[in-house]
């Protein structure tokens, strides 16, 4: 099947399965006349890194993976450790965007929003300590 055909049936852009020729994960055989031919193996491999980044994991965990996935005498531990590592790289930005969130929270809510030029928000932004009179 041609490129249009096998993005469609993985749910991807074709700039995308092309982007994934490009760095090797997957590779379709070539027509006698250098066209693509994507066949039922590639759609798969393809539909695997579609769900592979809608999980967010990196293009580099997506290689390991799914070497992995063709490997029939792999050990899902090793599976489990690459899912794990991405699971706590997951958890680390949470902690961060709540720390944002509390930090954001405070500045919106010490900020009067009235007509006065006071800002704690640009005055925290510009590096400014607030003063205790303004908030």
């Amino acid at each position: 099947m041609n490129v249009g055909r096998a993005a469609e049936q993985a749910g991807l852009p074709v700039k995308t399965v092309h982007y994934y020729e490009e760095i090797g994960l997957v590779v379709p055989q070539r027509r006698a006349n250098g066209y693509r031919d994507y066949g039922e193996t590639d759609v798969r491999k393809l539909q695997f890194l579609q769900r592979s980044r809608s999980l967010g994991f990196s293009i580099e965990d997506c290689r390991a993976l799914l070497a992995l996935y063709e490997d029939r005498g792999r050990a899902s531990a090793d599976v489990k450790a690459i899912a794990r590592a991405h699971l706590e790289r997951i958890e680390q930005k949470i902690a961060e965007l709540e720390s944002l969130h509390g930090a954001l929270g405070h500045l919106v809510e010490s900020c009067e929003g009235n007509a006065r030029p006071d800002c704690p928000i640009l005055d925290d932004l510009a590096g400014k300590t607030a003063d205790p009179g303004k908030a």
